[in-house]
């Protein structure tokens, strides 16, 4: 039975009580979906992806609502209570960062810069601060909004060492997180290059979801590559 259904996912109830199923779709949307686009093959890749980093993650002691791959473009999950909130870390300067601040495009930051934007498509997911977050009731406390920014930074140095192993620039991401049944907050959604920035080491080739964003391309073929890179397939 269908539960949900996203940009990028659907959200079907598993035969197992507290499971779901998660179906990654073709689907391709940018600019809070005023840019669509389908790109064949595009979810399969994704969950892949994504498959091979919850399974990093676990390994380094982050929780995370993935189960186990089902179909390649398929994975069971923890059910979860999503925070309506979306965490954005940032390691370089691109984007509405540098549009918001005149930051130069490629401009590495000082240090890790942990952004939370309110998941709300009418309003076009707005940047919040703190205070912001604990008004709206994205979340109830303080202390969740510091797990949140210290899971950020964490997942942020074992993803950015992880892919500078496979001549990748981790540039910036999106991770959302929930409450699973037993309350504990828990990574959700997926991590792939429709919400991961990533740059070749070498030549700074983008290759994420700004090559549909900016029409710079084939977007399976980056993506393709990105596989192939974690996977250690690279031609």
């Amino acid at each position: 039975m269908l539960i949900y259904e996203g940009k990028g996912k659907k959200l079907y109830q598993a035969e197992q009580s507290g499971y779901v199923l998660a179906e990654f779709k073709d689907d391709l949307t940018a600019f809070n979906a005023l840019k669509k686009g389908e790109e064949r093959g595009k979810g399969e890749l994704n969950c892949l992806i994504s498959q091979v980093l919850f399974e990093l993650l676990q390994t380094h002691g982050i929780e995370t609502h993935y189960i186990k791959l089902v179909e390649n473009h398929i994975m069971l999950c923890k059910k979860m209570k999503m925070i309506p909130l979306e965490v954005v870390v940032r390691n370089i300067a691109t984007g509405s960062l540098s549009k918001r601040l005149g930051i130069d495009e490629g401009r590495p930051l000082p240090f890790a810069l942990v952004e939370f934007y309110y998941k709300d498509d009418k309003l076009g997911d707005p940047l919040l601060n703190d205070e912001h977050c604990l008004i709206l009731g994205a979340v109830k406390s303080q202390e969740v909004l510091e797990t949140l920014r210290e899971s950020g930074k964490k997942i942020n140095t074992i993803l950015s060492e992880y892919f500078l192993e496979k001549d990748l620039v981790l540039v910036d991401f999106k991770l959302e997180f929930g409450f699973d049944e037993q309350g504990e907050i828990v990574l959700g959604d997926e991590l792939s290059p429709d919400n991961l920035r990533l740059w070749d080491k070498h030549t700074g080739k983008k290759l994420d979801k700004d090559v549909f964003r900016q029409d710079l391309g084939d977007v399976k073929s980056a993506y393709e590559e990105v596989l192939g890179r974690i996977k250690g397939e690279r031609k």
